[in-house]
């Protein structure tokens, strides 16, 4: 039931509070007094005697008392319709708001394909028909989001730390991006990864891949301090490139399968304790995969492209002499 006040209520000093109050004083009952008797506090509560509030004409004869003393029908002040009531009204900032919930049946979709399938299907009906409505995107979406932009922004600092340490270490800006450009090439692996283990990349995936940064750029290190002792012994740059991978094969091979079958019980677990664990274990397991293989390869590829650009530090360490026969070895 949902009560309207009628024309010209207002001018007999009613309001909407105050009938409200009085109806659920009432049948709902209010607190006259407390007394104490003893150690005890007992509430003496007021309200209408059961037999005159059980029926729809007990509240349409219900009178409503004025500031004056005057007792006024109900329904001569208020209109009673039937009608869908409010359990509540819920104000955000003063604006009357609705929420929205529910449970996600993984099975079928995940938070994200829900999301996006009711702002394109929905929302542009619901915003047309009706424009004053604002629509806002909360719970666990929202806490995505912020967590995503929280990470990326972390994630960028990590790698300036990163690329400021190598600068020092190599004594050159240019090497340090040789070092870090298998940070990337790890998410081939978590891509692959997340698509044979049948699992959507989450939150955890990706902080399974930002950890990853400090992790494959170790290897990438040593590759390439190897790669310069290797130039410094009087090799040619290409020469020196498949010797550092040969030398470096056994110990990049071990460190990652060291780590991996570290992880690998973690990403077998099949217990609902682990489930949130498992995404992150598998950008880390898949991605080690990618990079191990790809380190071998495309880091000393890289320096020596940088060598023969004369970017690189053995470069300039080369006497003209050298890089000249050199050039003229390559042509």
């Amino acid at each position: 039931l949902r009560l309207r006040l009628r024309d010209g209520a207002l001018a007999l000093g009613l309001d909407a509070a105050g009938i409200a109050g009085q109806l659920r004083a009432a049948f709902q009952g209010a607190t006259a007094n407390e007394i104490q008797i003893g150690p005890e506090s007992y509430e003496i509560d007021v309200r209408l005697d059961a037999a005159d509030r059980a029926t729809l004409g007990d509240l349409e004869r219900f009178r409503i008392h004025t500031a004056d003393g005057a007792q006024i029908p109900l329904n001569a002040v208020a209109v009673i319709e039937h009608d869908r009531g409010y359990s509540r009204i819920q104000r955000v900032d003063g604006v009357r708001t609705v929420t929205v919930s529910g449970d996600l049946d993984s099975r079928l979709a995940n938070a994200r394909e829900i999301i996006n399938h009711t702002n394109q299907a929905f929302i542009p009906d619901l915003l047309k028909r009706h424009p004053g409505v604002r629509v806002g995107i909360k719970g666990q979406s929202a806490e995505t989001a912020k967590t995503g932009a929280s990470m990326l922004r972390s994630f960028g600092i990590g790698l300036i730390g990163i690329f400021i340490l190598l600068s020092f270490q190599f004594r050159s800006y240019t090497e340090p991006v040789v070092v870090m450009s298998i940070i990337p090439m790890a998410l081939i692996g978590v891509i692959w990864g997340h698509l044979l283990m049948g699992q959507p990349l989450t939150m955890p995936s990706i902080i399974g891949f930002t950890s990853l940064a400090g992790i494959v750029v170790n290897d990438s290190i040593l590759l390439v301090e190897f790669l310069k002792l290797r130039v410094r012994e009087g090799l040619d740059i290409v020469e020196a490139a498949r010797m550092a991978s040969r030398d470096r094969f056994r110990a990049v091979l071990l460190t990652s399968i060291t780590t991996i079958a570290g992880l690998t019980p973690l990403l077998l677990e099949r217990s609902m304790q682990a489930q949130v664990l498992i995404p992150l274990a598998t950008s880390i397991v898949f991605g080690l995969l990618a990079t191990t293989l790809l380190v071998l390869l495309v880091v000393p590829a890289l320096y020596s492209i940088l060598h023969d650009l004369g970017l690189a530090t053995t470069a300039r360490e080369q006497p003209p002499a050298e890089n000249a026969a050199q050039a003229s070895a390559g042509a």
